[in-house]
């Protein structure tokens, strides 16, 4: 008998109409969510062809949901695979787009670039813009700057700032279903010009052109094109909102405004639509188009019921306590007003009831620490890894994490534990090695989906030597073997010879280098025994190709994570074959994070199976997650600035006059050529503003989620940044004084 809290028992009632859910973190909202898709299906609402459509925001909870929704529907005696479907945001726009490709000018094998490939186009666009327009920023430089340095600059650093600007130009032009040739037309219809939006729309072309001659989008098109299939077929629409009767949403506070569009179409005006969320965790404003000012309007919404799930099991009253006062503190004094409605209330986190079957772990206040030594970048290494090494022998059944507002800040403790030998995981940057892997199964797939091709045999040979292609000794003898294999115009008389035509006994009569024939020999024997495994269900052939494949265990992990993909895609389509499920592959493989994900915190990261090693990860990465043992490091006024006079930003760069962000005045100056008021012009200097603010609010909320990622220690540490100039932040001394209040109320002074 599973045992409910009162809210999650008032949420289990409903039936129908929209509904949204602010949770706290800790909350079970993922339990929740998952029992009440459970809960719709056992009512017996749907017909046979209807489904429970679940929608979340990364892969890992694609898996959560899939595990929890078939355990539930399996203890009530149902099938545990039947009546819901749960895709992120993302797949699922593939889904709609693949249903008619034709309507928004798609070939029906579209590629979709992943975000490398995306980000290597822009890097060429922008290299490009800046070639053909040198002395296009110069009016933006600092006139105080040496002339040598000025040079450096334009040499070595306008082209990162160019890339900037692209990326944040496309993405919002996308977000707001603008074409580059509508931007043209508006701009030259301008009294005045506006020159960022005019580089912005020229890259903007010169990236779609790139895409249009890879028959490709990206994942931005991909919600884009998603919409107008929706609004522009409605045939299709009718067809997929009785498929879905019921859409449930997790992580909505992390929804783009189009992403809320597509979930509001296929809902209908009538349709049944949860949308749970926190908007004080939402932390991607920054690098996406996602704001968390869209959930709190459909929470307001007429016709909306809303629900809060306040208590949480997570954390020590102590750190409950310390993130409650975070929120009253930004909403009450903050020393910015504008950012003080960054983070909300209520809900405020409540402890969970002394009989709920996750309590809270037991209280220690002094088990919260905010050190306020001033340290250097050094220095906070040294202390937090010393701290580490006093505290893991004892503790080896306990987790622990040091989490980062920045990926370097853990590249160097990672290096500090390294050199103690302290043993730790690494949640930073994902490696190119899980791509590698995954790409190299696409490429057997793909060949055995297609066997007649010599483009694919080609592929395949690159794949099975990619080990050796560094080694200068072999070099000439695979690039040879590549070539010929290029010009095998019948494939099968060198795969299954023939009496009459044997491709590979002709070449070596021909004379054709030994160590190449013998190579061919051996790729051969290979190639027929995966022509072999075809006949074994799709997770079988996977499993077999990636024995010859692979020898890492990272490698073989990430291929047993493909087949289980595989499986549930062709259990979930049983009329696909290899080129169907080749295809979803595809879409797997270059799409790691949006579509499944195989780095471990894509994967379902769960730190209890890294008991006694430190785990090193950036705070967005370790949203979600959970340890003992917390230390929140790098707490300081650049990483955590508060809109003040001596507060520096990242994306100002230090080059600039008047400490523009070219990529919000780019955005803003878009904004003003389709702004139908012509008495708003363009502001040099407002959207730069704007957009610290917007950066305040978000760092305010990521430090929220790194406090609440403790169960039952945190230790809080800052550092004075490269140049030493760098201050606490002011969070972290209005939370320092708090605690000090509490841990020593008689020390007050009046």
């Amino acid at each position: 008998m599973i045992k409910l809290r009162p809210p999650q028992k008032e949420i289990l009632t409903y039936t129908s109409g929209r509904m949204g859910i602010s949770a706290v973190p800790g909350s079970g909202k993922t339990f929740t969510l998952s029992l009440l898709a459970a809960e719709i299906i056992q009512r017996g609402v749907l017909a046979d062809d209807q489904e429970v459509l679940v929608v979340t925001l990364v892969n890992s909870a694609v898996d959560n949901f899939y595990r929890r929704v078939s355990g539930w529907l399996q203890q009530a005696g149902m099938f545990p695979q039947l009546g819901y479907r749960v895709r992120t945001l993302h797949g699922l726009a593939h889904d709609i787009v693949h249903e008619r490709p034709d309507l928004v000018g798609l070939a029906e094998n579209f590629q979709i670039v992943d975000e490398r490939e995306a980000q290597t186009i822009r890097d060429q666009v922008a290299l490009a813009w800046l070639r053909s327009h040198p002395d296009a920023l110069d009016g933006f430089l600092d006139p105080g700057m040496e002339d040598g340095k000025r040079e450096w600059v334009r040499r070595d650093k306008l082209v990162e700032l160019v890339r900037e600007v692209a990326l944040n130009f496309i993405r919002y032009a996308k977000d707001r279903q603008l074409i580059h040739e509508r931007i043209r037309e508006r701009l030259e219809a301008l009294p005045l010009p506006l020159s960022l939006a005019e580089m912005g729309c020229e890259m903007y072309a010169d990236y779609q052109r790139a895409l249009l001659y890879r028959g490709a989008v990206d994942f931005d098109d991909l919600i884009r094109l998603a919409l107008e299939v929706l609004s522009w077929d409605e045939r299709l629409l009718e067809r997929l909102r009785y498929r879905w009767p019921y859409i449930l949403e997790d992580e909505a506070q992390d929804s783009s405004m189009l992403q809320e569009n597509i979930l509001e179409l296929l809902s209908g005006p009538e349709g049944n639509w949860v949308r749970v969320g926190d908007p004080n965790q939402a932390i991607y404003e920054t690098f996406t188009t996602a704001n968390p000012r869209y959930l709190r309007q459909f929470m307001s919404a007429p016709g909306v019921v809303s629900h809060q799930l306040p208590h949480s099991g997570r954390s020590t009253r102590s750190i409950i306590s310390l993130a409650n006062h975070l929120v009253t503190w930004v909403r009450a004094e903050h020393p910015t007003p504008p950012v003080q409605d960054a983070l909300v209330s209520p809900p405020l986190i409540e402890p969970a009831a002394p009989d709920d079957p996750d309590p809270n772990p037991p209280d220690s206040p002094s088990s919260v620490q905010i050190i306020t030594s001033r340290f250097t970048p050094a220095e906070e290494v040294q202390y937090v890894a010393d701290s580490l090494a006093k505290w893991l022998p004892a503790h080896q059944d306990a987790t622990v994490a040091a989490l980062v507002p920045r990926n370097q800040r853990g590249v160097d403790l990672v290096a500090e534990l390294k050199r103690r030998r302290i043993d730790y995981i690494e949640l930073l940057n994902s490696t190119s090695s899980t791509r590698q892997s995954a790409g190299a199964l696409v490429a057997l797939l793909r060949y055995l989906s297609d066997p007649a091709s010599p483009a694919r045999l080609v592929e395949v040979y690159k794949v099975w030597r990619r080990d050796g292609s560094n080694d200068p000794a072999l070099q000439p003898f695979r690039v040879r073997a590549t070539e010929l294999l290029r010009r095998c115009s019948h494939v099968e008389d060198y795969v299954w010879p023939g009496p009459e035509h044997d491709w590979l006994a002709e070449l070596e009569q021909s004379g054709e280098n030994p160590v190449v024939c013998i190579d061919l020999a051996e790729f051969r024997a290979l190639l027929q025994r995966w022509q072999g495994s075809v006949v074994l269900p799709i997770d079988q052939i996977m499993l077999a190709l990636s024995q010859d494949l692979f020898s890492e265990p990272t490698d073989l992990a990430t291929s047993h994570k493909l087949a289980l993909a595989l499986h549930r895609a062709s259990q979930a389509n049983p009329s696909w074959r290899l080129p169907e499920l080749s295809q979803e592959l595809d879409l797997v493989a270059k799409n790691e994070r949006r579509f499944l994900g195989f780095s471990q915190e894509d994967t379902g990261f769960d730190p209890e199976l890294h008991k006694g090693k430190v785990v090193v990860a950036t705070i967005h990465k370790a949203k979600g997650l959970e340890w003992q043992r917390v230390y929140l490091m790098s707490v300081n006024n650049y990483d955590f600035p508060s809109g003040t006079t001596y507060d520096r930003y990242i994306s100002e760069k230090w080059y600039l006059r008047d400490k523009l962000n070219l990529g919000a005045e780019a955005l803003a100056q878009l904004e003003t050529a389709f702004s139908s008021d012509q008495n708003e012009w363009y502001q040099e200097g407002q959207a730069s503003q704007a957009a610290r603010l917007d950066y305040v609010r978000e760092r305010l909320r990521l430090l929220y989620v790194g406090i609440t990622r403790a169960k039952e220690e945190l230790i809080i540490t800052w550092n004075t940044g490269r140049d030493g100039k760098q201050q606490p932040a002011l969070p972290l001394v209005a939370l320092y004084h708090f605690w000090q209040d509490r841990l020593y109320p008689d020390a007050r002074t009046e």
